[in-house]
């Protein structure tokens, strides 16, 4: 089976928001067509307590319960099977999906018999990064769809896929996902 992994598509990381990523909101409609494509689709999102460790190291963003914290109004949430909160405690960064505290991702995907995961998102060189990272680690099939990703800055994104490429993940163009799992 074949699996998508939506990272962090929320208003604090598009235009407008806390922490945002140059094309945080161009990757939605690409991500909105994929999401027709798969039956399983997981998505995640920072759900940061309002005092974190993490806002030393960043701006304060996707504070829990607030309008930053959710999905971008473009993503089609309705398309999601389930949703896994990542960065929920004062001092975890919760940069992975791997790393939700409401739910296991790797228990869910194995029990959905997922062997395969197509990873889009914000941000690529960070929560994107971590999460295919851990994918890989775990020993999921992984798959970057490099024009459904975003970044903090187009150095880094371009550094964390050739790491990515390296450690093992496919990089691949959404128009080439042309499959239906059902």
């Amino acid at each position: 089976m074949k699996a998508l992994l939506i990272v962090d598509v929320q208003n604090d990381f598009c235009p407008g928001g806390a922490l945002a990523t140059k094309n945080g909101a161009r990757i939605i409609p690409v991500i909105n067509k994929l999401i027709k494509k798969f039956s399983i689709i997981a998505a995640s999102r920072d759900w940061h307590p309002s005092e974190t460790d993490h806002f030393k190291k960043w701006p304060p963003h996707c504070v829990q319960n607030t309008k930053g914290s959710r999905y971008h109004p473009l993503l089609n949430s309705n398309g999601i099977s389930k949703e896994f909160l990542k960065g929920t405690s004062g001092k975890d960064d919760g940069y992975s999906a791997f790393e939700a505290t409401n739910e296991n991702l790797e228990n869910y995907l194995k029990k959905n018999r997922v062997n395969a995961l197509y990873v889009v998102g914000i941000a690529t060189d960070y929560c994107v990064l971590a999460s295919a990272r851990d994918a890989l680690k775990k020993g999921f099939e992984t798959y970057i769809v490099t024009d459904a990703v975003s970044s903090v800055a187009a150095d880094t994104e371009k550094k964390a896929i050739e790491a990515l490429k390296k450690e093992g993940a496919r990089l691949i163009a959404s128009d080439s996902v042309d499959f239906l799992e059902n």
